[in-house]
């Protein structure tokens, strides 16, 4: 007896083991036994989640959606989920199915953290510039302590006559 499609593993059988009990087919039934293995570790159920992790796996069983994002960070990403416009738009149905979706982000905000953000905002705009990497730093050109009392030293004259 030959099966017409070839069987990889057991989840390929289906409910072919059943459909020759029902049927009286004994020697399907001898085919598909003697291709299962005897060993479990075998089975199609468990091998499809060794490369998984233990959230990936509870993720699957539970059927869960994506996780949230908690932060979106305006710096660097520039699609944003909002679905404020399908609120307004469609209501609040349509705003918790498109939630369910395309869930948007829990905060959104730029790439510091809280108290970096807290601190710049009260900075000069040339150093929030400068902290986002958008403005180059002045360079600090390191001298000699003796070429600094020159320099001084030279500068004296001039702030007297001034």
């Amino acid at each position: 007896m030959q099966i017409d499609v070839p069987l990889i593993n057991e989840a390929q059988i289906g409910s072919r083991l059943n459909a020759a009990i029902e049927h009286n087919r004994r020697g399907e039934f001898a085919l598909l036994l003697s291709l299962l293995s005897a060993d479990a570790r075998d089975m199609a159920q468990f091998q499809w989640q060794k490369e998984l992790d233990t959230a990936e796996k509870l993720q699957r069983q539970f059927e869960l959606p994506p996780k949230q994002t908690l932060v979106a960070d305006l710096s660097s990403d520039n699609h944003i989920i909002d679905n404020s416009a399908v609120f307004m738009q469609q209501g609040a149905r349509a705003f918790q199915l498109q939630q369910a979706l395309r869930p948007e982000a829990l905060v959104i905000r730029g790439g510091e953290p809280i108290a970096m953000a807290e601190a710049l905002s009260n900075c000069e705009f040339t150093t929030r510039l400068r902290q986002r990497g958008q403005l180059p730093s002045p360079q600090v050109e390191i001298m000699h302590f003796a070429d600094q009392l020159a320099i001084q030293r030279n500068l004296i004259p001039r702030l007297a006559s001034a």
